[in-house]
Formats: C-alpha cells, structure tokens, sequence
C-alpha cells in the first residue's frame, strides 16, 4: 500500500471521527468511506501484520548469503585418569592437570549452494508480493461490500421519500373522500379501502427505516468508522458521467490489475520457484572456511601435558547430500504436481474473471436501457393516476381503479429508483472485476 494512499485514509479518518456528532446526518463520499475503510477497517489489520511478515521473512532469506560465524569457550574440571593392563590388572593413577579450557572460533562463507540461498529469497520476495495481492483482494473485496451497503442505503433513502410522497397524496384522497362522504357521493367501504392502503404505506415506511437503520450500522461497521456515524449519500453520485468503455477495454484491464488474476499468478511462481529449490538439492554444496582452535591441557600424550595447543586452518569445504540422489525424487515430484495445479488454478481464475467481466458489462448495458424503460413507465403511470382521479372525482372511476393506479404509480416509481442505482452499482462492479474500484 502505497504512502499516499495511506496519509489519505489517515486524514479522511481524523476528518470524520472529529466532526461527526451522533444521530446527526452527515454526507459522506464513496471514496471518503474508501479511505477510511483503508487503515480503519479491522478486516484488514490482518492481512496488513502477514505483509510486515512476510517483508521480514525476506530479510532472513537475505541473510543466508552472510558467513556463518561460531564461537565456543569452555572451562571444565577433569578428574584424574588410571591406566591398567589388557586385562584390566595392575591399576594405577595417572595424575592429569584439573583445570581445562577450550576456546574456537570458526567462520564459513557460502560460495555456492546450487542456487538455494538465491532461489529463497527470490521465493521470499514473491510470498511479499502474494501477500500484498491478498492484501488488495480483500481491499477491494471490502470495497465492494462497502459500495452494496452505500448504495442501498441510497436506493432506501429515495424509496423512503417515494412511500412519503405517496402516503401524502394517499392522504390528501382520503381527506377529498371524507368531504365526499359527508356530501353524500363516496361510501364508506372506499374510505376504508383507501385508509388500508395508506396503512400499509406506512407499515412499509416502518420497514424501510429500520432497514436503512441496518445498512447504515453495517457500512459504519465495516468502514471502521466511529459507531455513532449516521451517513447520508452523496445526491450527487447519480449525476456523474460514468464512461462506457467497450467490453475489450474492460477486459485487458482486468487482464492486467484483478488481484484475485495477479494473486493466482504468483502462486504460480511460487510453485515453480519453490520446485528450483527442490532441484538445487542434487547440486552439490561449496564454501570457504577459517578457524582458530586453542585447549588444553594436551591429554593426547601420556602422561598429559598442562599446556595449550593452539592451531588455526583455512580451506574450501565441499559437501554432498548423497541421499538426495534417491530422496528428492518423490520431494520433485510432488512439486511438480503443484506447479501444474497452481498453473490449472491460474488458468481457471483468468477464465472466471473473463466471463464475470462479460456478464458484469452486459447488465452494465442493460441497467442505461432499464432507466429509459422506468422513466418512460412512471411518465405513464403518471398520467394513468392523474386521468384516473379525474375519473374518479367525476364519478366516473371506482374506488378500485384509483387503488391500481396508485400501486402502479408507487412501484413505477420505486422500479426507476433501484435503474437509477442499478447503473451505479453494475459500473462498480465493473470496476470490481478489473481490479479498479
């Protein structure tokens, strides 16, 4: 994650943990719950401490390019020795010096390992990156989730004022009816029938803000934001001119940025490196060798003598695992079989991605022509309910006619607000899918 994408969150995070009040609404931006998701969201922490690992883990594979150095010191109590015959007759004591004391020091530098120690690291290095394309998944993952409940919580916020409309004008019938009704020209039976429909109205009111309730708890939650927040959408994500780029553009995006794509890509390389590893155990093993050695007393000689005996060498040491002739070739095997799964997975992932990309820029399509339809239908249902209520005061409609066109106003109306969201929510998921959002 990038420095500036950072101080960013950071910021958007100070600005609306201080300026938030409960209960109180306040507008919000998409990319303003983005930024704060990006360093407060609990989901994340997670997958940010693998990264800082894995990071680590880099630096320990590094450091098996530097020499091995090994130091000893040893003071001991050496008790006193008795020789004997073969058969173990005419026993005596052999006095040895007590006090003994033994002091090495000893460096080895690898000069080749067969392209272990370069092939650990390089194998480290892409857990790094993998950590970092898990990482920016479930960004984008939380991104996403985030956008559904953002949008939704639009979606119910308009559909709150369509059912506010309609129960005001349901109203505003029903009193007209009541006037009718001490005039003379309305039954009784219509007023009920209508005061029904404005209870439900109302019951669907309940419903909506307790699911707007629900939304804006799981958006609050998920963003890390402060618990008390209440977000109001930004009124002007619906005006925005979000580009119809073809379907071939959309897919080399995708292509090229999808992290769940560039995740299975290098799990791939980790396969294959992690299979050079393997092969690097035939290779033989060659490195350059120093070493200081002082002790004493001397008990080779007999009778011992109490002095030191210092000595110090330097060579080439060469070493062979004759057992890997005949081990690593099930261990090779083995990670061959998961170089060829990584590289199935790989292909399946680039396949998956493809079709979402295809089906997610269709309904992208489809969502422009199903706002044209809606606002078409609500024109209609319009001019139905006004023609109708006309009818109706005129005493030439019943009481059920007004009922249809009244639903039929409200779920028109309802249809064209979900196409208005529709759009906006088909072009994240777009942006979902190519590794964009």
């Amino acid at each position: 994650m990038n420095n500036h994408r950072l101080l960013t969150g950071l910021l958007a995070a100070a600005l609306l943990s201080g300026s938030v009040c409960a209960g109180e609404p306040r507008v919000i931006s998409l990319e303003e719950i983005f930024a704060t998701a990006e360093t407060q969201s609990a989901q994340l922490r997670p997958l940010f401490s693998a990264e800082r690992e894995a990071e680590s883990e880099v630096s320990v594979a590094r450091s098996g390019r530097l020499p091995d150095i090994n130091a000893s010191l040893s003071l001991s109590y050496i008790g006193d020795g008795f020789i004997t015959k073969r058969d173990f007759s005419g026993y005596e004591v052999a006095p040895i010096p007590h006090f003994g004391n033994g002091l090495s020091l000893s460096v080895e530098q690898p000069v080749y390992t067969g392209g272990a120690i370069t092939a650990g690291i390089e194998l480290a290095d892409l857990k790094s990156t993998a950590a970092r394309y898990a990482t920016e998944l479930q960004r984008d993952n939380i991104r996403f989730r985030l956008t559904g409940f953002y949008l939704d919580l639009y979606k119910y916020a308009n559909l709150r004022q369509v059912v506010e409309s309609n129960i005001g004008q349901a109203r505003k019938v029903l009193a007209e009816m009541h006037a009718r009704y001490e005039q003379g020209t309305a039954l009784q039976n219509d007023i009920t029938r209508y005061e029904l429909l404005v209870s439900n109205l109302e019951l669907q009111l309940i419903k909506i803000d307790n699911l707007l309730k629900i939304l804006n708890s799981n958006l609050v939650v998920t963003a890390g934001l402060p618990e008390e927040t209440v977000v109001a959408p930004d009124t002007t994500i619906l005006a925005r001119s979000l580009p119809v780029d073809g379907e071939g553009w959309w897919q080399a995006e995708a292509a090229a940025g999808a992290p769940s794509l560039r995740l299975a890509r290098s799990g791939l390389d980790i396969s294959r490196k992690a299979e050079s590893l393997v092969k690097a155990e035939r290779l033989p093993k060659i490195g350059l060798k120093a070493a200081w050695t002082i002790d004493g007393p001397i008990l080779v000689e007999v009778p011992p003598i109490n002095r030191n005996l210092s000595y110090w060498y330097v060579g080439v040491g060469v070493s062979y695992n004759l057992s890997s002739l005949f081990k690593s070739n099930k261990k090779l095997a083995a990670s061959r079989a998961a170089t060829q799964r990584a590289a199935d997975e790989l292909a399946a992932c680039s396949e998956n991605i493809e079709l979402a990309v295809r089906a997610d820029y269709i309904s992208y399509l489809e969502a422009y022509e199903e706002l044209k339809t809606q606002q078409k239908s609500v024109e209609l249902a319009e001019r139905n309910y006004r023609t109708t209520s006309t009818r109706y005061n005129a005493d030439m409609a019943l009481i059920t006619d007004m009922l249809d066109a009244a639903n039929s106003k409200l779920d028109a109306e309802q249809r064209l607000v979900n196409a208005r969201i529709n759009i906006i929510y088909y072009y994240y998921k777009l942006l979902f899918t190519s590794g964009k959002i």
